[in-house]
């Protein structure tokens, strides 16, 4: 296979080690590509949910994809997330082309771009941590009724459907949270001169732009491989939201793609 060379590749929240993680297709798209450098933006390993008989070799193909790539001289940077929030008791972790770190700068020709899982702006992660696992477990479990709905919808010739995807976009609450999270983000970014503000944490892959009294900025989220199966990518023109196709890993009809300057170099460190 041909590998498409990237400058920057965003991922998070593929949640290893749950039934809900599609590791092989995650798989495939990792050796489909050759990134410089690779961002891991939370929730890659899920330690919350993780249980030591559940460890497929698809996940471990995963891992094996992660090492491959530092071989062959990608810069890798993990910046955690809440699921694998033990982690940050080593964040400044630097082996070799691996940093670990809470959040990330980098400039691209002059336009800063700041990235970090977003957990900073949950209120049930901040007061009621012990509520969210009880959530994540929930979430777990509509993962699994998921399955076996579309494999019924499947053999009686429909589509698959996402449960937990048309209840987040149904229920009013669920909604104002997902505005709220990004308008949170994208301000506090303008607060702080970022030109672009990268999170994970929602599952919702999105690119949106805002303006407001104190200036711009792009607002980019690079979804999740629970449910949309979704990257963010920077080939040094452009940023681009990819998400997964069966056929050609890639597809383009639902790129969303945002002029960009080239050049590329990390500036700073935030964490």
């Amino acid at each position: 296979m041909n590998k498409r060379s990237v400058d920057v590749v965003v991922l998070s929240d593929l949640h290893l080690g749950t039934v809900g993680c599609h590791a092989v297709e995650l798989a495939q798209y990792l050796n489909s590509i050759e990134p410089r450098i690779l961002v891991l933006n939370g929730d890659i390993f899920d330690i919350w949910n993780f249980k030591k008989y559940f460890w497929p070799d698809s996940h471990m193909q995963v891992v094996k994809c992660f090492l491959s790539m530092l071989a062959n001289g990608t810069d890798i940077y993990y910046l955690t997330g809440n699921h694998d929030e033990v982690i940050r008791k080593i964040s400044r972790l630097q082996i070799g082309p691996l940093f670990v770190k809470d959040k990330l700068v980098l400039e691209l020709n002059g336009e800063k771009v700041w990235i970090f899982h977003g957990d900073i702006f949950d209120i049930t992660m901040k007061h009621t941590k012990w509520i969210a696992k009880i959530g994540g477990h929930g979430y777990d479990l509509l993962i699994l009724m998921n399955r076996f709905v579309n494999y019924l919808s499947e053999k009686m010739g429909y589509g698959k459907v996402s449960l937990s995807k048309k209840i987040k976009d149904s229920v009013k609450k669920a909604v104002k949270f997902i505005n709220d999270f990004e308008m949170a983000a994208m301000e506090l970014a303008i607060q702080n001169g970022y030109d672009y503000v990268i999170c994970g944490h929602i599952h919702q892959p999105k690119i949106r732009g805002f303006e407001g009294e104190g200036g711009s900025v792009i607002y980019m989220n690079s979804g999740d491989w629970i449910e949309n199966l979704t990257a963010l990518e920077f080939n040094g023109q452009e940023w681009s939201m990819y998400k997964y196709n069966e056929d050609k890993f890639i597809n383009k009809d639902e790129a969303v793609e945002i002029p960009i300057r080239k050049s590329l170099k990390e500036v700073a460190f935030i964490g």
